[in-house]
Formats: C-alpha cells, sequence, structure tokens
C-alpha cells in the first residue's frame, strides 16, 4: 500500500457520502435527491452521464485508451419501507424509511470507485457505472434494461457487490452459478357464505379451508421434489373477518415461493393450485389463486466469476476469498443483468449481525469497515478486465 495512496485517500469521502444517503433514504422509483446527487458527482469527476433511465437510474460513463472492450459495475439507490431504530448519529431522519440493506454503502463504494478511476485509472476501454433504482421487489434492474440500457451502453458483462452480514468480516464469496433464488408470488382466497359465530352450519366457513391450506402447502417441499434440491414455501399473510362473532365469507392468504431450478416455478404453482382445489371440495367453498412469476435465480457466468475471483485474491488475499456457501434463498433483482449480458454476483464479508442488526432489521447499519475493501476490489476487477493488451493487470494494493 503506497503512502498515498488513492485509494485510502478516498475512504473518508466514501463513508460521508454513506452517512448522508443513509439519512436521507429514499423508496424504489423515489429515489429523487439520491440520483440527482450520484449523477451531479459523476459530472463533477468528468464522466458521461446519463439519467433518468427506467425511472430514476444513473449511468456515468467513463473511457481510457483505445479498447473497445466494456463492463459494468452495477450498485443499488433504493431504502426499504421500515422505521429505523439504530440510534446511530446518522439515523434516518425520514420516518418510515431506512437503508436497512446496504444499498446506501454499495452507492457511495461505487461512487468512490469512480472517483479514483476517473483521476487514477489506468485500465483500457470503458467502465459504465450503473445505479439502479428500486431494487427491492418493484424490479429496477428490469426496468433499466427495458429502457435500453444494455442498447445504449453495451457492455460484455455486469458486476454487483452486496455486503453480507454473517460472513467473515473482509472475505469475498463468489461462484460459478447460483448464488440467489428465483422467486415467486402467490395469493389465494377462499370464500363461500359467511354466518354468525353460533350457527357455523348455516355458512361454509372458509377459514377451515385456509388453515389447512397453510399445512398442506408444506407437502410440496417435503413430498414432491428430491430433498437436495433447495425450496421454500412460506405463507406471508392471512386476512379475515373483523369481529368475534361472525365467521368471515372469504379469507386472503399471501405467499412465496424461492428456488433456484426453474422448473419448479411451474411445478409450485401447480401443486399450490391443485391443494387448494382439493381443498375448496373438500370444504365447499371456492378458491381463486393468482400466481406471479417474479425475479429469476440470479446465476453467475463463468468467465465474469473468473475475473471475479482473481480480482478478489488480489484485493483479500485466496485464503479470504470464500467459494464453499450455499446460494442464498435470497432474491435479486440483479438477476435480470446478469441473464441479459452475463456477469457475476460477489459477497463482501461484514462480519456478524446482532438481533434485529442482519438485512432488512431496523436496527441494520452498513459497515464502514467494508468499504476500503469493496473499493479496492471495485478497482482490482476493472484492471483485471480491462488490463492494458500486453500488460498484466497490476491490483491495488
Amino acid at each position: 500500500m503506497l503512502p498515498n495512496d488513492p485509494l485510502i485517500a478516498a475512504v473518508p469521502q466514501v463513508v460521508a457520502w454513506r452517512h448522508a444517503f443513509h439519512r436521507n433514504p429514499e423508496l424504489g422509483f423515489q429515489e429523487h435527491e439520491t440520483a440527482r446527487f450520484v449523477a451531479d458527482t459523476l459530472r463533477s469527476l468528468g464522466l458521461e452521464v446519463h439519467e433518468r433511465i427506467g425511472g430514476t437510474g444513473v449511468v456515468g460513463v467513463l473511457r481510457r485508451g483505445d479498447s473497445r472492450r466494456a463492463i459494468g459495475l452495477r450498485a443499488e439507490l433504493d431504502a426499504l419501507p421500515i422505521k429505523e431504530a439504530s440510534g446511530k448519529p446518522h439515523a434516518s431522519q425520514r420516518d418510515g424509511a431506512m437503508h436497512a440493506c446496504g444499498h446506501d454503502g454499495h452507492a457511495a463504494v461505487l461512487l468512490g470507485a469512480a472517483q479514483v478511476m476517473a483521476r487514477e485509472g489506468s485500465f483500457d476501454g470503458t467502465v459504465v457505472f450503473i445505479f439502479q433504482p428500486a431494487e427491492e421487489v418493484l424490479g429496477g434492474g428490469m426496468a433499466m434494461i427495458e429502457a435500453g440500457l444494455f442498447e445504449r451502453f453495451p457492455v460484455s458483462s455486469v458486476y454487483a457487490i452486496h455486503n453480507w452480514p454473517g460472513l467473515e468480516l473482509g472475505s469475498i464469496a463468489t461462484k460459478t452459478g447460483p448464488m440467489m433464488a428465483a422467486v415467486d408470488g402467490f395469493t389465494l382466497r377462499f370464500s363461500g357464505a359467511g354466518c354468525h359465530a353460533a350457527m357455523p352450519h348455516l355458512g361454509d366457513d372458509p377459514i377451515l379451508a385456509a388453515a389447512e391450506f397453510v399445512t398442506s402447502v408444506q407437502r410440496i417441499v417435503s413430498r414432491s421434489i428430491d430433498p437436495h434440491e433447495p425450496l421454500v414455501v412460506s405463507i406471508t399473510s392471512i386476512r379475515a373477518g373483523s369481529i368475534g362473532n361472525i365467521v368471515p365469507s372469504a379469507v386472503d392468504l399471501e405467499g412465496t415461493c424461492r428456488f433456484l431450478e426453474p422448473s419448479l416455478s411451474s411445478h409450485g404453482e401447480r401443486l399450490l393450485a391443485q391443494i387448494a382445489a382439493g381443498l375448496a371440495k373438500a370444504h365447499g367453498v371456492q378458491a381463486e389463486l393468482r400466481y406471479v412469476r417474479g425475479y429469476p435465480a440470479l446465476a453467475n457466468s463463468r468467465e465474469a466469476t473468473a475475473h471475479a475471483l482473481k480480482a478478489a485474491a488480489a484485493t483479500v488475499g485466496e485464503a479470504r476469498v470464500v467459494a464453499d456457501f450455499r446460494p442464498s434463498l435470497g432474491c435479486e433483482d440483479f438477476a435480470y443483468m446478469t441473464s441479459a449480458r452475463g456477469g457475476a454476483y460477489v459477497w463482501i464479508g461484514s462480519g456478524e449481525a446482532g438481533p434485529r442488526q442482519g438485512l432488512h432489521g431496523d436496527c441494520y447499519d452498513f459497515n464502514d469497515e467494508i468499504v476500503p475493501i469493496a473499493l479496492r476490489f471495485w478497482i482490482n476487477l476493472v484492471n483485471e478486465v480491462l488490463a492494458p493488451t500486453g500488460r498484466a493487470s497490476s491490483p491495488a494494493g
């Protein structure tokens, strides 16, 4: 590490940006102030800047040398609809919204990487810095693609990092193949005749059908697929009735299916429908299922992963690069980008998290100790993928 290392010099600024983002969280497709700040900062660094891509998305383009090679680096802008309880000095100042997943850190780090590369970068090619809106649930990645992201900025591969509580601080994890699950959602209504609670024989009681459905659907996981194949079916919401002496006429359920194998989407839908129809017939009620396919599974491509592994080893040393881990059954709409262009998703360990301090917890806070690691990874990755022809890449120390 050089005494005047520009990467280390950038860390205090990146942390300050991160804290500012954390204090002022904005929900999906509402990231107007955040996007404006990112665009203005990229412009001040001399990058070519494009705004309002897929809503509030921002793209910065940095070119060096003569090569036509190009890669994309992506970070998210959006926060979650959670009331923060961390008590930190930089806690959210907007009631009901907080950066509970680390997107504030991801955006600040990518902005810092753009700053270092704009001032010191010696790569040969083009880096496309992608600041994406609405990763949480709303599919901002797909919105940017549909707005012509990769037609306007043709890259050979695209990369993203994510802080990962529970993974050893300072370690980096990635591998070829699945990293995150596909996610589908469903709603189900059981309906029939309501009645007085004291006279249940005069009604149909859809609550009984709903209660049996909650337990019956677990046979999809336990009895219909290979036990080695990851699948989660969870009922996440049940809504029925409004008073204690009336059996309601309808019960609404909501849930999710998560899996790595794409064929399990149709399998889950088919068995959910079979179970719902069978229970409806048994209980004399009607069943109406709505199944919605969501984010696809996020799978890393082989070539991009090889580049990411080399950059990770150059950043933290081979001993701290983790490949023997299980994919997460959480989901990520970065999957749309890797499906479109190939790429790699990388976890950076942020250490153990206490109660309510994990991802999406109301006391969560991005660990600023990983800022220099994440910065160094981005710079090493660009030096690896876009190394000048005939010259080996030089890792950032």
